[in-house]
């Protein structure tokens, strides 16, 4: 049996393309590590309060005790730590948890169109607040509509993945087209809770279907972050598993590879990561789609480096549409998922474009 993982091992890193950006790993990752301290500083320090980039490492570095004898007001201090610092920290945590739970589904269905939504999680978390929302749900107070979202989500996923599963096995088709169903009926089921409610309550659910990080705070930030730094810092390790499924599920299954285990470990991880994302920051679409893919065409389908690269290019492209959302109507603010919206549809119609080119992308 080892020798033939370890045979496994060997085909599947030999049918990955070479000579690509993936083949210096460290440079690529590194190239991401420098656009995500970029996109921190770029957010951190630009708004309605200018603050340099010395000044936000000196506040940062008082925190700590370190006195660099830079000058700053006690308004750039209270906007660091108030406003801005818990905003770009959920914007990371969010951004990570989308692009590395897309990059995990377009693993596992092989295909370069699957998303976090395809399995019921956004939608299922959007009926469950809109649900608290409509019907004034207080239960443990402001935190009722995260956790309400937060295991919608998770309940939507496990009905999915439940009706899909056929004689100790799941389908992958029968997976996708249940996942469209319970999308369907939850939307409608939303659209049905939305016609009840008041026109406050309604401000609400437009505010949290649409996606913002205004709502930042830091007891968000430490809610949401087990649910997403675990997952994400586990989801390498299945880098060469995914890898052995890209040869085919047959295939892989013939190598050594337990497929239907491989798919219970990671449709809920996929879960758990975009359930958080969507309790803190509502529905932000487009980020599990666009990052991975465009890591992909950069730097091929080794998952070993497409994962942690997913984490960084998610959280830069939800930082950087956040910083565009907060300055291009200044003083107004646009809806995050707007934003997102307006730079995933054209490359979502590209990619099917491409994909139809070249007869099915990953079969």
């Amino acid at each position: 049996m080892m020798a033939r993982l370890a045979s496994a091992r060997q085909q599947a890193v030999a049918t990955l393309p070479a000579g690509r950006a993936w083949g210096r790993p460290r440079s690529v990752l590194l190239g991401l590590l420098v656009l995500l301290v970029v996109a921190l500083v770029l957010n951190l320090g630009y708004g309605a309060v200018t603050i340099s980039p010395v000044q936000i490492i000196a506040i940062l570095a008082e925190r700590i005790g370190w006195d660099l004898g830079i000058t700053y007001t006690e308004q750039q201090v209270a906007v660091i730590w108030a406003i801005r610092l818990p905003r770009v920290l959920l914007g990371v945590l969010v951004g990570a948890a989308l692009a590395v739970a897309g990059a995990i589904l377009q693993g596992i269905f092989r295909n370069p169109l699957a998303e976090p939504g395809l399995i019921g999680v956004s939608s299922g978390a959007a009926l469950a607040a809109v649900a608290t929302i409509v019907l004034d749900l207080v239960l443990i107070g402001p935190a009722t509509l995260p956790l309400a979202a937060f295991l919608g989500g998770l309940v939507t996923t496990f009905v999915v993945y439940s009706l899909a599963r056929h004689h100790g096995r799941t389908e992958v088709v029968t997976l996708v087209l249940t996942g469209i169903a319970v999308n369907a009926l939850a939307g409608a089921l939303t659209g049905f809770l939305v016609f009840f409610a008041s026109d406050q309550q309604l401000r609400a659910i437009v505010f949290w279907s649409l996606g913002s990080l205004g709502g930042a705070t830091w007891p968000a930030v430490w809610a949401s972050a087990p649910f997403v730094v675990v997952p994400v810092l586990l989801a390498p390790r299945f880098g060469l598993a995914l890898n052995l499924l890209a040869l085919g599920e047959r295939e892989a299954f013939h190598l050594g590879l337990d497929t239907e285990r491989l798919r219970l470990i990671l449709i809920p991880l996929a879960a758990l990561m975009t359930g958080a994302a969507v309790a803190v920051a509502g529905t932000v679409g487009f980020v599990g789609l666009v990052a991975p893919h465009l890591l992909r065409l950069i730097g091929g389908p080794d998952h070993r480096y497409v994962l942690p690269a997913s984490a960084l290019g998610g959280a830069s492209l939800v930082l950087l549409a956040d910083l565009t959302a907060r300055t291009v109507v200044a003083p107004a603010e646009l809806p995050l998922g707007v934003v997102m919206a307006m730079l995933g549809g054209p490359f979502f119609l590209w990619l099917i474009q491409r994909t139809r080119r070249e007869q099915g992308g990953w079969g």
